[in-house]
């Protein structure tokens, strides 16, 4: 099979064996990928002499199912997520606890977007907010456009900005109130929490040194908090932390379960009644909000691309400033 790798800060196509199925796993012919620019070009530009695998979203059809598996069959559609079981490879080897059925009349290429759906229910769920809070988003590459749409859908009160205007543009919808400045940003945040601040801000912007961390704990009331959701130092300035009490939360990729070996390799569940939420469930999760359209993703797909030539995807993807925040890998041409 075919696999898309980094090595020395470029992308390339390689051959490897066809996974074996094993117990608890199932076996995935990928009909679509998504690439992930934030995470994947960060990944890209660290690669030396050693091959690793790129991406972590993606669906396609079960071709066969190890001992053990009750919930999908042969022939089903199912979405997954979680590096290192999902690549972009034409062939996953994926444990039970890290997909979900996908219903017959979705999209494919939308649930392709699964794992940065997970990570932003999880991140959402990291602010724990109140129904009719006042959710803040700062930062509109694909994973903050997801946070934003789910935001909205859950009725939180959604303020959005990117300093690029074709960004804040795309969140062209119903209730949400997006900008290219942070100058009108704060001015809406003023007007719709009557000056008292935010109830919560989630940074989806890039860049260790940001000054995003000092001016952020300007918009959130006394108690707010503040989530790091991008690749953010958190280096926040005392004495505003001090004035306000602030949270400074940090919200790790796609819920419970991530990295823990014994959730994900082994696939042992958490119980239900426990942890809620793990990142297999937040898949489940998002896979519902676009089954039943509570979410619009379609904007999102602007670029379908054949797998041959995603290697060269990425340079076009290095563009903060893009209007095209994600391309969309289809194995199936």
């Amino acid at each position: 099979m075919k696999k898309i790798v980094a090595q020395h800060k470029q992308a390339r196509i390689t051959e490897e064996e066809i996974p074996n199925v094993k117990p608890n796993y199932i076996l995935v012919k990928t009909m679509y990928s998504a690439i992930s620019p934030g995470t994947e070009i960060m990944m890209l530009e660290a690669s030396g002499e050693q091959k690793f695998a790129m991406g972590y979203n993606a669906m396609g059809v079960v071709v066969e199912c190890g001992e053990g598996i009750t919930d999908v069959q042969k022939g089903e559609l199912v979405a997954c997520y979680g590096a290192p079981y999902v690549h972009h490879a034409e062939y996953l080897l994926v444990p039970k606890t890290l997909y979900a059925k996908v219903p017959n009349h979705v999209d494919p290429k939308e649930v392709a977007l699964s794992g940065l759906g997970a990570i932003a229910i999880h991140a959402l769920r990291i602010a724990d907010l109140q129904f009719g809070e006042t959710a803040v988003v700062v930062g509109l590459g694909v994973l903050g456009q997801i946070i934003a749409k789910i935001a909205n859908a859950a009725a939180y009160n959604v303020i959005a900005c990117d300093i690029s205007k074709e960004r804040a543009g795309m969140l062209n919808e119903p209730n949400i109130h997006a900008f290219s400045t942070l100058e009108e940003m704060e001015e809406e945040i003023n007007k719709q929490t009557n000056g008292n601040g935010a109830d919560a801000v989630l940074l989806c912007a890039g860049g260790k040194r940001s000054p995003l961390t000092g001016k952020c704990l300007n918009w959130i009331r006394n108690k707010g908090k503040v989530v790091i959701v991008g690749d953010v130092e958190p280096d926040f300035p005392r004495n505003q932390m001090f004035a306000k009490e602030a949270q400074i939360l940090i919200s790790r990729a796609g819920g419970p379960g991530r990295y823990d070996k014994v959730y994900e390799q082994q696939a042992i569940d958490y119980p239900y009644g426990h942890i809620r939420w793990t990142e297999g469930r937040n898949i489940a999760e998002y896979v519902r909000l676009v089954s039943e359209e509570r979410i619009n993703v379609k904007p999102l797909i602007q670029e379908v691309i054949r797998f041959q030539d995603a290697p060269a995807a990425y340079e076009e993807l290095r563009d903060k400033q893009s209007p095209v925040l994600t391309k969309i890998i289809n194995y199936m041409e």
